[in-house]
């Protein structure tokens, strides 16, 4: 089912209608006004996330320039997934589809029904700034949220409803892949694994590691397995609302969620100037604190019983 929605009414929007309006950013330079604000921004750490196209993690391929990963590149017909002769950095260059499929930043490609359309993201360029609210503060866009048969003109946005994964078959393959390694029985661990990374385009775990990793037999071993897995769920999962609880659930939330949030540039209007990192924010996860939240305090009032949880 459609849902139109005309931009000069106050039509309640329904089902994932306001996410994908928030996640994509103006597609059609023809179309600067369509209504669409691209303001759910994925951040640096969501892109640096993903694998090279040889399957592994990009601290990990010795394949892959990850010293120069901010270094400007210019693509040619054969980076699939960067319009030909435009500039970006290294970190997006050569990597695995899902990354592509995800993501969108500037000089990236964004392929719909109804055309295939080029993010052009620097300061006044049509997917990128042009006033001081509605745009995305790290220069990626959300693509993976938005569905493909979404058109946007000047006057209405028609968007195709999907209802929210609250859960879905990869989910419970990585789930189980878990479960099995913390069970060693790491075969089967990998075969559930491998069919996520089938279905994404990648080589198998053992092939991936065996030819292009610094550690070749890191997935033969359970605390390299686990952090595999792990990783191929945070890919997997990326952006569905998972990431939040996961962390916690492995206890890696004080890891992750102290490092700083980085962006680019996006106020600039050229090549350099708009493909520097700069820092955004320092985020702040308080462990073992924050794995829990605090009672309220006239719950402890009307129950003298109650133990506050530590550090609240």
């Amino acid at each position: 089912m459609e849902l139109g929605v005309n931009l000069g009414t106050t039509t309640k929007p329904n089902d994932t209608w306001t996410l994908q309006l928030y996640a994509s950013p103006q597609l059609d330079p023809n179309v600067p006004n369509s209504g669409l604000k691209g303001q759910l921004a994925p951040t640096m750490k969501m892109a640096e996330l993903f694998y090279t196209e040889n399957g592994v993690p990009i601290i990990e391929d010795k394949t892959w320039d990850y010293a120069n990963r901010f270094q400007l590149r210019t693509a040619t017909a054969d980076d699939l997934g960067i319009q030909n002769g435009y500039q970006s950095v290294g970190l997006h260059f050569d990597r695995e589809p899902r990354f592509y499929a995800d993501m969108a930043f500037d000089g990236s490609k964004w392929y719909m029904e109804n055309g295939n359309f080029n993010i052009q993201a620097k300061s006044g360029q049509h997917s990128g700034k042009k006033q001081s609210r509605i745009y995305s503060v790290t220069g990626y866009y959300t693509k993976k949220l938005v569905n493909w048969k979404m058109v946007a003109s000047a006057t209405n946005i028609t968007v195709e409803r999907y209802p929210w994964p609250v859960v879905r078959l990869g989910d419970l393959y990585l789930l189980y892949a878990e479960a099995l390694n913390e069970t060693d029985n790491k075969a089967l661990a990998l075969e559930y694994v491998n069919m996520i990374r089938d279905r994404a385009g990648l080589k198998s775990v053992e092939s991936s590691w065996t030819n292009f990793a610094k550690n070749p037999n890191k997935y033969t071993d359970k605390n390299g397995l686990r952090e595999i897995i792990q990783q191929e769920r945070l890919i997997e999962m990326a952006f569905e609302g998972s990431r939040f609880w996961d962390l916690r659930r492995w206890k890696r939330a004080g890891e992750f969620l102290n490092q700083p949030i980085y962006g680019w540039d996006v106020i600039q209007t050229s090549y350099p100037d708009y493909n520097r990192r700069v820092l955004l924010f320092n985020q702040s996860f308080n462990s073992p604190r924050d794995y829990f939240w605090p009672i309220k305090d006239n719950s402890i009032l009307v129950n003298p019983n109650l133990v506050q949880n530590g550090g609240w």
